[in-house]
């Protein structure tokens, strides 16, 4: 599942609202850490927005932190914890906290991508299932 939510590149195949993700940086350490620099862009309708954030993938800690840099929002802060539960099953603790810059852009975009955030566990569910097959 890792590996899974770390191929950034393949979001907009089925995050919701990613219309394109580009990686603009790569940088990996000795330690099994690597960061990227990427900008995502999100539409919805008429409305695109987007924004520049810095992905640490920390394999050896099973953590991915993403940090934002630059876009629509004075905040975004969201991180993912993998706990091995055994034979091929993981827990996945997912967090995001978010704050657009502008009161306006927040009153038009603000429930969408509540709702958007709340699709992300059934859209990582469904790749996995596309990708390591269902379990049951």
């Amino acid at each position: 599942m890792f590996d899974l939510v770390a191929d950034v590149e393949r979001y907009p195949e089925f995050v919701p609202l990613c219309q394109s993700l580009r990686i603009k940086r790569r940088m990996k350490s000795d330690e099994g850490v690597e960061i990227l620099v990427a900008d995502m862009t999100v539409a919805y309708k008429l409305i695109r927005e987007t924004f520049t954030s810095r992905v640490t993938l920390d394999r050896p800690r099973l953590t991915i932190h993403v940090e934002y840099l630059d876009g629509p929002f004075s905040r975004l802060d969201n991180r993912w914890e993998f706990v091995g539960q055994g034979e091929g099953a993981c827990e996945v603790k997912f967090f995001i906290s978010y704050e657009f810059r502008s009161r306006a852009l927040a009153m038009l975009m603000g429930a969408m991508f509540d709702a958007a955030f709340r699709r992300f566990a059934d859209a990582f569910e469904a790749r996995a299932d596309q990708v390591y097959g269902t379990v049951g």
